[in-house]
């Protein structure tokens, strides 16, 4: 299978949710269309742009320049780089810069950088003036085809990631394939446990197709704006079905669970990125779908192997520093968004591309699971 992409083709993707539908538009050198595109949706609009430092040191002034044609005035916010800025207190902040800036209903905020901008900023959207419309533009790989997709805000909370937010969707998503090209390595290969995810949980041939030409992804070929692209139709297929998570969107939590309680372990540091505590997720999640009976273990190890080949953390014993012991992390996992009434739910597999939801899973076969894993480090 090869990507049926070629160089300088953008690509749009829908999400269907009525009169809130809205474009993905994917392709190289396409955040110079940023301001035609809002133009086209809000003539006239106010923009102000919410960046962090990393972002606006490369990237800032050419989407300045994209929007300037567009836009009667700029305001251009910068926020600190990192997680600990999905805070109460930047919140905070931001939502006190954008009403000096005097951003009003009918302007538009834009949301650019990664999932940590793409949540902080939506956020403050979201209860600016009780919501302001925004535009999604996605500076990394895990925001390009995770957060910047589906409506999803928040900040963190001590007692766990996202846990104070909304739903709140934006009027358009431009994926600027090219801004991938200055990410550290690092941050692409972290966003790419998001990439592999979509295979794992619905996409078995998509998955192998990742496993033969990750490699064309990572060099920035078509191959990329073709996972792209696909992570983001399934999305947004899933995204279509059910909104506000009541159903199949839990489907794209696969690994979440175990890895939202290790990222809080960890402090949300550099010491386990996003996309790292989530590969380390979802291959405990498949070993513990094998314990209980319902993936081959060759398949659990077939998924492992593809994460440790692109270089991703599958092994506890890649987290630096200590963790808290088992019943630290239930607690953690207790504070999980998929938690009914006290009960856990987990997403686990029966097979490459075949995940699904488990709910009422026992919590002291979790916690003797975690105890042995920790043993192992």
């Amino acid at each position: 299978m090869t990507a049926p992409v070629r160089a300088g083709d953008p690509i749009t993707v829908n999400v269907a949710l009525g009169e809130r539908s809205y474009d993905i538009v994917i392709g190289r050198g396409e955040l110079s269309s940023l301001g035609g595109r809002m133009a086209s949706l809000r003539p006239g609009a106010k923009v102000a742009i919410v960046t962090d430092e990393n972002v606006a040191e490369h990237h800032l002034p050419a989407a300045v320049a994209a929007v300037r044609e567009a836009a009667p005035q700029i305001a251009t916010i910068v926020v600190p780089a990192g997680e600990s800025s999905k805070s109460f207190g930047v919140l905070e902040q931001l939502c006190d810069d954008l009403l000096a800036h005097r951003v009003e209903r009918g302007d538009l905020v834009v949301a650019f950088g990664g999932g940590v901008i793409g949540d902080l900023a939506g956020f403050a959207a979201a209860v600016v003036r009780r919501g302001v419309d925004y535009v999604q533009v996605p500076t990394t790989l895990l925001a390009q085809v995770d957060s910047s997709v589906g409506g999803k805000t928040a900040i963190d909370s001590p007692q766990g990631k996202n846990l104070v937010g909304a739903f709140h969707q934006p009027i358009l998503v431009v994926a600027d394939t090219g801004l991938l090209d200055t990410l550290p390595t690092r941050e692409f290969r972290a966003g790419y446990a998001e990439v592999a995810k979509y295979g794992l949980i619905g996409d078995a041939a998509f998955f192998a197709w990742l496993e033969a030409n990750w490699q064309e992804v990572f060099a920035g070929t078509p191959a990329r704006e073709h996972a792209i692209a696909t992570s983001c139709r399934a999305k947004a297929a899933i995204v279509a079905r059910d909104e506000r998570e009541t159903g199949d969107r839990a489907l794209l939590n696969f690994g979440h669970t175990f890895g939202h309680a290790l990222e809080a372990a960890a402090g949300f540091s550099d010491r386990l990125k996003h996309g790292e505590a989530i590969a380390l997720g979802m291959t405990l999640a498949c070993e513990f779908s094998t314990r209980l009976g319902l993936l081959p273990q060759a398949e659990a190890e077939r998924a492992a192997r593809h994460l440790a080949a692109v270089g991703l953390p599958t092994h506890l014993s890649s987290v630096t520093g200590g963790l808290p012991d088992a019943d630290r992390l239930m607690d953690l996992i207790a504070q999980d968004k998929k938690v009914k009434r006290g009960k856990l739910t987990f997403i686990l597999a029966r097979g490459i591309g075949a995940a699904f939801i488990a709910p009422d899973i026992d919590a002291p076969e979790v916690r003797a699971f975690l105890t042995e894993k920790l043993a192992e480090r």
